[in-house]
């Protein structure tokens, strides 16, 4: 059985994995011990398991709040939905397929946004992230409140990082597939990889929120890395369209606080990572190129900046863990 801490890299010909130099070894478990708010981290190469570790936090099999993680998997569903033709394409509008979610007092030109705007959280609407977001999630309708919000750009413009606006993605998918988010998220993600995911936050009209405080195992998390790096597919099935996951890794826009570019829901690097990221530190990556999957969750009560932690994780991410491959 799997204890909180186990490396896998020391025991590698046991467990079938290909064997990794003492050096990466070293340098691995050097940048690792200098990150005192990670809790566990998972990578593997192909098939094989390199590292499985939970020096600090509850496990790797305790469920853990992936916070804006869910994002990235609200974009996976969004892809799942137009595949079965609930969703006629990324470029349909509210007021197309979710015309009943959008408020008498809507911003003008908020039924004109695009599935493609807000998965690629470039909705144009003030944000409901960062100082907005208290007052957002204490209001009585979350929709109402981020679809009357000001226009500040052009939707389809830059990238405006937005909670409200993965809310508001979350609940056009649930109107348009007739399921709410969590029994998509079971049916289409869940069953297939065979993950639990348990019930989340809803908002005052009963819609899960797309966005933020989704839980999942960290081996579950690892099992999403690579449905990413593996274009969509699991064990043999093909989960996810491969036509999705590709769609998903063309920036659309670049945050202007990491200097990431921004695909359909995940985060870009130039190094060729595809990423999901959640407050305080929670990562799943996946580097195609290289047969990468990683799962990283830390202290979720602590800031992960880019400036800062989730820098440092970059450096882990570009450093050693790239330097396996």
């Amino acid at each position: 059985m799997m204890n909180r801490r186990t490396f896998l890299a020391g025991t590698a010909a046991t467990l079938g994995a290909p064997y990794i130099a003492h050096a990466q070894t070293d340098d691995l478990r050097s940048a690792i011990d200098a990150l005192p708010q990670l809790h566990s981290i998972q990578i593997s190469r192909g098939a094989d398991p390199v590292l499985a570790e939970a020096p600090r936090g509850p496990g790797l099999e305790r469920l853990a709040n992936i916070k804006s993680c869910s994002k990235s998997l609200v974009a996976l569903l969004l892809g799942a939905a137009i595949d079965r033709g609930e969703v006629p394409s990324v470029q349909a509008s509210l007021s197309e397929i979710a015309p009943g979610i959008l408020p008498s007092n809507a911003t003008q030109g908020a039924g004109d946004i695009t599935l493609q705007d807000l998965v690629t959280l470039r909705a144009g609407l003030e944000r409901t992230s960062g100082a907005n977001y208290g007052a957002w999630v204490n209001s009585r309708n979350w929709l109402a409140d981020a679809l009357s919000r000001p226009m500040v750009a052009d939707p389809g413009g830059q990238m405006l990082y937005s909670t409200g606006s993965t809310h508001i993605l979350g609940a056009a998918l649930t109107e348009a597939t007739g399921k709410s988010l969590l029994e998509q998220a079971r049916e289409r993600l869940g069953g297939p990889l065979g993950i639990e995911i348990p019930p989340w936050t809803r908002d005052p009209q009963g819609y899960y929120m797309g966005g933020n405080n989704m839980a999942l195992r960290p081996t579950a998390m690892l099992k999403i890395a690579k449905l990413m790096r593996d274009g969509g597919q699991y064990d043999g099935e093909q989960i996810i369209p491969q036509s999705w996951v590709a769609a998903s890794t063309v920036a659309y826009a670049r945050s202007p606080w990491s200097g990431l570019s921004y695909g359909y829901g995940w985060f870009l690097s130039p190094s060729g990572y595809t990423l999901a990221r959640g407050y305080g530190g929670q990562v799943i990556a996946a580097h195609a190129e290289r047969n990468l999957a990683v799962a990283i969750t830390s202290d979720p009560n602590q800031p992960a900046r880019s400036g800062g932690y989730f820098g440092a994780l970059m450096q882990l991410l570009d450093g050693p863990v790239l330097a396996l491959a």
